[in-house]
């Protein structure tokens, strides 16, 4: 068979991430000074005395940070992983420009639910151009990002979905930034936060339909109560006017990555909570002032102005309020009337993924990275066993306090060495240990308490590994390896390079293979190696796994990751360097064709790719933020999708399948690209996906 070079799009190598992606999404953290600045050697402490467990940060104390697998990984329905069956077949597409959700020839796709969509038969229709927040608070939320799903009977199952952020430039006609609306702030709180949704599945197709008014469909927005449990509840820097007892917090916000458990929960990452909170300088305390700086928390007003309408998102009104997110917040999707609960024994960072897996001997680990460039990879290990009686409703309901004690970890690796080579040595270091509503540290001059409010600066002090943007971490159903995403760090230099993060201005980010120590999650140690470092094939400082570089799909800025029934990693991108639009990918991780990237689907203009879902019948993803781009407007958008015509972009959820229900082979059928994209047909050869045998439980997946 003749090998044909893969196309690749004739343009400037420029990010696609506009910058006001950058200012709503995450408040332009990557043009921000590096919160950041310690050497990672031991330094002032956080505070002079360590506080009791009600006690308050010292006024005036400084904190240094300003100046083969022997366990048993089980999937969210509690089966094994079996060895895998053949992947989806299909031919990879070029690269995409287009305004359309490009997929492979012989493919369809359908949306499955759009921003403004009703879950309850009460909410009126959509009407952007009337929108209010009780309307908001019982229609589908915006900028979609973790999505998930749980089998609820033969025909029906229950998808879960984060609902990240919100650009108002966009959602809302005649905005003006430099007037504050009321009714605006209120609709964007109620479009924050949570859906879950339960959907009809098509028999032979991978079409999914919304089921309203079904009794587990819910809502959880910006300002739902939420209930804080573990250490720091009820601790004097999370009390506040409104909530004295520290134990109940109104909404959640910046949900990106996730994962569903094996229990039948779903774990939420409250990543860029900082953009939402001003005047961090009014703090009480310059110990607090100098915490603040460490997690990015503007010193002044902030783009959103919420403050001017409510006093809780004002730091000098409410000083204790900004404690109370950065968590991973554990829903109950079996009981929607639940106040879901933010697990404060997982560490306070900007959380992405919660990735939850059971060890052999019963316990959970739940993995998780802190997105933010020279942040740290963090992973929690319970204390106790995980229930497995009886249904997942039955299962969530005995582990309701499973998250609440047990021990947080942070990663260091081995800074020498060739991690292209060979696997190199990395450890876990321990950093607090709860129990319930105390908590013990391992961090010299920090109480339990303040390692888990201030998680960074702990790993600050342990000498934690600093990583070019750790997202996205996933545990493979079939070899039990973790895989964890990197999406870039352009802040790198020559003299700050180390085994872990190779390249300086590193603008295409990577991805690090890691086995945990006997294949053990629970372990203190891991093997660990580069599988992936993302760009432009044909450029040298590339490196696919071994693969032939000819014969891959260019990939930039990995962001959410997941696995298919077979054993192969699925990778979606955020902020693509190499002049396309972001999409998912298919890699192969074992075997000889390890380091095989294909793309099997483009987003629209201007938007992101992310939470994919793979199984064998079906591709999801969630379409996040069309159109924004820095010259759309509501009446002007820079796209139309998904509805076409002269309408506005809405975030939305897709599902993708092929045309004729494959059954698993040794040579799966390959289709030329869609008509859809530009760009050329891609004629690389599909060569099978190593493993055969039967399929393994839902696959897990973050964002």
């Amino acid at each position: 068979m003749i090998r044909k070079l893969l196309p690749f799009l004739e343009a400037p190598v420029h990010g696609n991430r506009s910058s006001l992606t950058c200012r709503m999404k995450c408040g332009d953290a990557c043009f921000h000074d590096v919160p950041n600045e310690s050497t990672n050697e031991y330094f002032a402490d956080v505070v002079a005395t360590a506080v009791s467990r009600r006690g308050f940060l010292r006024a005036g104390a400084v904190i240094g940070a300003a100046t083969a697998f022997g366990s048993l990984i089980v999937g969210p329905q509690g089966r094994p992983a079996l060895a895998a069956p053949k992947a989806l077949g299909f031919e990879p597409i070029a690269p995409s420009t287009a305004d359309v959700v490009a997929i492979p020839e012989g493919w369809t796709q359908q949306v499955v639910m759009r921003w403004g969509d009703k879950l309850f038969s009460a909410a009126p229709d959509f009407d952007p151009h009337h929108q209010t927040p009780s309307a908001q608070a019982q229609q589908f939320g915006y900028n979609c990002d973790f999505l998930g799903f749980f089998p609820l009977d033969a025909d029906h199952e229950v998808m879960m979905v984060n609902h990240e952020y919100t650009d108002e430039y966009i959602m809302f006609p005649n905005f003006d930034k430099d007037v504050v609306d009321a009714n605006q702030v209120d609709v964007a709180l109620a479009a924050h936060g949570l859906s879950v949704v339960v959907v009809e599945k098509e028999a032979g197709t991978g079409r999914l339909t919304p089921v309203v008014d079904h009794p587990l469909n819910a809502r959880h927005t910006g300002d739902s109560t939420f209930a804080l449990t573990g250490p720091v509840a009820g601790h004097e820097l999370v009390r506040t006017t409104e909530d004295p007892s520290g134990t109940t917090v109104r909404g959640t916000l910046n949900n990106c990555a996730g994962g569903l458990t094996p229990w039948g929960t779903w774990l939420s990452g409250e990543e860029n909570f900082n953009q939402y909170f001003a005047n961090a300088e009014q703090a009480p305390t310059e110990a607090q002032v100098a915490a603040h700086a460490r997690y990015g928390i503007p010193k002044g007003a902030t783009e959103r102005h919420w403050e001017e309408v409510h006093d809780r998102f004002d730091i000098a009104k409410e000083p204790n309020e900004i404690h109370r997110f950065g968590w991973v917040v554990e829903i109950n999707p079996w009981a929607p009337d639940e106040a879901p609960r933010k697990r404060t024994a997982l560490g306070r960072l900007k959380h992405e993924a919660g990735t939850a897996v059971v060890a052999s001997d019963g316990r959970a680990v739940v993995y998780s990275g802190d997105d933010e460039r020279f942040d740290y990879l963090y992973k929690f290990v319970s204390d106790d066993k995980v229930q497995r009686t009886g249904t997942l409703a039955d299962q969530a309901r005995a582990n309701a306090k499973l998250l609440d004690a047990g021990t947080l970890y942070v990663a260091r690796f081995t800074a020498e060495g060739d991690a292209l080579a060979g696997e190199l040595d990395g450890q876990w270091v321990p950093l607090v240990h709860s129990a319930g509503d105390t908590a013990t540290s391992f961090v010299e001059g920090m109480s339990g308490e303040e390692v888990l409010l201030f998680t960074r600066l702990a790993g600050d002090k342990v000498g934690a590994t600093k990583m070019d943007r750790p997202e996205d971490v996933e545990t493979s159903p079939v070899s039990g390896k973790v895989y964890m995403a990197l999406t870039n760090n352009t802040r790198r230099t020559e003299d700050a390079v180390d085994a872990a993060n190779p390249r300086s201005s590193n603008k295409h980010g990577h991805v690090i293979e890691f086995t945990e120590l006997g294949g053990d999650p629970t372990a203190r140690e891991f093997k660990w190696s580069i599988l992936l470092l993302c760009g432009d094939p044909q450029d040298p400082g590339t490196y696919f796994g071994g693969y032939d570089k000819s014969q891959v799909s260019p990939i930039s800025c990995p962001d959410n990751v997941t696995f298919d029934p077979a054993g192969n990693l699925w990778i979606s991108t955020d902020g693509n360097q190499l002049g396309a639009n972001d999409g998912l990918y298919e890699v192969v991780v074992e075997g000889a064709d390890r380091g095989r990237v294909r793309q099997f689907l483009a987003v629209p203009h201007g938007a992101e790719c992310c939470g994919p879902w793979v199984t064998d019948e079906r591709v999801n993803v969630a379409i996040q933020h069309p159109g924004e781009t820095d010259d759309s407007t509501f009446e002007s958008p820079s796209s139309h999708w998904p509805d076409g015509g002269e309408s506005i972009p809405r975030p939305s959820i897709v599902s993708v399948w092929p045309n004729v229900v494959q059954e698993p082979s040794e040579s799966p059928t390959s289709t030329p690209a869609p008509s859809a994209s530009p760009t050329a047909v891609v004629t690389a050869p599909v060569s099978p996906a190593p493993g055969g045998g039967s399929k393994p439980g839902l696959p897990s997946t973050g964002r």
